[in-house]
């Protein structure tokens, strides 16, 4: 049986959510009034009397979702103790070993309201990514800090309604954000998106709150170059790049192999740059516009890094390949200006965003077009597979942003 099965009823009934033996779970749980005074209820009491638009009844049965916590986490979403719930669940998207799910349902409360509710249930395992072993639990740590007290009005995370560890796995009941994202993101939500990013970076920058220093499971500000580092002693990439074999145009070769040339330049002037609190997955799927707000997914890699290393994953990363040169001369400015308003960075001249772009994404680019044609006999390539150049060729025609 799949994870989730919904069992229509001939009649009107109520919806039970049961274990993997099919028998509703019967247990306690606790909640607090208005007072702040525990009260007792019977947190079991899964069922409920929910219909579909269609008018027919039906039932839930949970292989993975625990009635408990997901009472909890309506409790903290809706502010009032609920009596029954019934849900269906929805796979979004998951991580290497990440499991993310739309719940989504019919609530009663105690006092007799029935409340339709939608949030996201995460799921992580223990797992090591390479160069950065804490990553895996870093996101359960971030919602478990006092970091959401340091979120401007107009960039947030989504709210957790319920966060929880348990051995080598943890889970999180979150706001569903409902909004503009991906490739649907016009050129103007990139620029608030950019210029939203320097206030909050700006802002924390300029505190330096101790809550930031309390945060002990960040990556370091030296993981950029790092990540450069590996990928272009790969053989399979420097030494292709270099050879008679190569058939990408001559100039795009040029572009990476020069800045190698230049790389331990680039990065000691990188380190000069003021050290900030970043996100470090700002691309565009892990960005939503939501009733004018931006709001960000996806902390499991945030740590320390320098000024503007979020913009490099914002203008490069899977990016809107059409508008890719047009949004770099844009969300540039935008995010300096942004991270101005707090903090003075007028002897800042250089943020070496395009330099970074070709050190980050060179090489990675130059992979998955190895890997788009590897299974192709011929090295000629055309639709999605030409996207990989035609990104390079973007990042050719992008020239140095100087303040």
């Amino acid at each position: 049986m799949d994870q989730f099965q919904k069992q229509k009823m001939s009649t009107d009934g109520y919806g039970e959510v049961k274990d993997s033996d099919g028998d509703v779970n019967d247990y306690d749980g606790d909640t607090n009034d208005s007072d702040g005074n525990i009260k007792n209820y019977d947190a079991n009491d899964c069922d409920g009397d929910f219909t579909e638009p269609g008018g027919d009844a039906y039932e839930v049965i949970g292989q993975g979702v625990d009635p408990e916590k997901l009472k909890k986490a309506l409790h903290n979403m809706i502010g009032t103790k609920i009596i029954r719930a019934g849900c269906q669940t929805e796979q979004l998207h998951g991580g290497t070993l990440g499991d993310v799910r739309l719940v989504t349902g019919m609530a009663e409360t105690a006092n007799g309201e029935t409340v339709p509710y939608k949030l996201v249930w995460k799921t992580q395992g223990k797992w090591e990514r390479y160069g950065d072993p804490g990553s895996w639990r870093r996101e359960y740590d971030l919602y478990a800090s006092e970091l959401s007290s340091l979120f401007t009005r107009s960039l947030r995370w989504p709210k957790c309604y319920l966060a929880e560890m348990n051995d080598d796995k943890w889970q999180i009941w979150m706001e569903y954000i409902d909004g503009v994202s991906g490739m649907d993101l016009t050129g103007d939500m990139y620029v608030r998106a950019a210029e939203e990013l320097g206030r909050f970076q700006g802002k924390l920058y300029a505190m330096q709150p101790g809550i930031l220093e309390g945060l002990k499971n960040l990556s370091g500000a030296d993981a950029m170059e790092k990540f450069y580092r590996h990928y272009s002693s790969w053989d399979k990439l420097h030494d292709y790049i270099r050879s008679a074999d190569c058939v990408i145009p001559k100039h795009i070769r040029e572009m990476i192999t020069g800045m190698d040339e230049k790389a331990d330049e680039i990065w000691r002037g990188v380190e000069k740059l003021p050290v900030v609190f970043c996100h470090r997955d700002f691309w565009i799927t892990n960005i939503f516009y939501s009733e004018n707000e931006i709001v960000l997914i996806d902390w499991d890699t945030a740590g320390w890094g320098h000024l503007g290393e979020d913009i490099v994953s914002l203008i490069a990363d899977e990016a809107d390949v059409d508008h890719m040169v047009e949004y770099y001369y844009k969300c540039v400015p935008a995010y300096y200006r942004g991270f101005s308003e707090y903090a003075d960075i007028s002897h800042v001249s250089d943020l070496y965003i395009r330099q970074r772009i070709i050190l980050h994404f060179g090489y990675r680019l130059l992979e998955w077009y190895m890997n788009s044609n590897s299974e192709n006999e011929s090295q000629e390539t055309d639709g999605i597979n030409n996207i990989h150049l035609a990104t390079l060729q973007k990042i050719y025609e992008m020239g140095d942003i100087k303040f």
